[in-house]
């Protein structure tokens, strides 16, 4: 076993519950990592940025290259079984639904930030989809994003685990339960 293997990510489309999920697994008291996506639209709508994900795909691409590197490296760090909020990956995933072609500083480092291999994937949930000020995309754009990260985590040697329609609560016990098979 390698220390990555104790590193989960949580994947998905926009609005697939992933962010209430690690929420609630982190309550639960889990070590988790929060989305790093969020926080770089949060700051820079609050500085008047441009690296916004409906405004400039790559400038937003390379924050998140630079915060998921960061985030692996904090999670690794832990020195235990954290649960992340998207990983590495994620990146590739949104360049690629954004019709950009990948730099490979950044398929390098997909290859190089290494997770656990079994990902977990929240799949495109119609009853839980919802937008907000820093979720713009319609539903048929979370449903193809959805395709998309699961295209792109498998081609980056991933097993994807996908999550139930459930209950936060019975999503929860379905990671903790697979947390531990991994003991």
């Amino acid at each position: 076993m390698t220390p990555s293997d104790s590193l989960h990510v949580v994947t998905g489309g926009p609005g697939s519950g992933k962010t209430t999920l690690i929420d609630a697994l982190a309550a639960s008291g889990v070590a988790t990592s929060p989305e790093v996506g969020r926080a770089i639209i949060r700051e820079e709508m609050a500085s008047g940025g441009t690296a916004l994900p409906w405004r400039d795909h790559r400038a937003f691409a390379e924050k998140m290259l630079v915060r998921e590197v960061a985030a692996h490296r904090a999670a690794l760090a832990m020195a235990t079984t954290v649960v992340l909020d998207r990983g590495v990956p994620d990146v590739i995933a949104f360049l690629r639904i954004s019709g950009l072609a990948v730099p490979s500083p950044i398929d390098r480092a997909a290859r190089t930030c290494r997770y656990n291999p079994r990902v977990f994937i929240a799949p495109w949930w119609d009853a839980i989809f919802t937008t907000d000020a820093e979720r713009k995309q319609t539903a048929d754009e979370a449903r193809a994003a959805f395709a998309v990260m699961a295209e792109t985590y498998r081609d980056y040697g991933y097993h994807l685990v996908e999550l139930p329609r459930a209950s936060v609560a019975a999503r929860v016990a379905f990671v903790r339960d697979r947390l531990s098979d991994l003991r």
